[in-house]
């Protein structure tokens, strides 16, 4: 628990790499082209929102 106090844009930069991968597996998932690009968008604006709060000195 002590480290995301001492490192919470650390902590936010790792999530946004595994929403970043999670929306390169699902390009690749054995679904329909619409679910694999709704999957994928979705991922990506949670990476970038992540991204963005590590930036601001982690207050997401």
């Amino acid at each position: 628990m002590a480290l995301t106090r001492l490192f919470p844009s650390r902590i936010l930069s790792d999530r946004a790499a595994a929403h970043r991968a999670m929306a390169r597996a699902a390009l690749f998932a054995d679904s329909s082209a619409a679910t694999r690009l709704k999957r994928y968008n979705l991922h990506m604006s949670k990476a970038r929102t992540l991204e963005a709060a590590a930036g601001k000195g982690g207050a997401a």
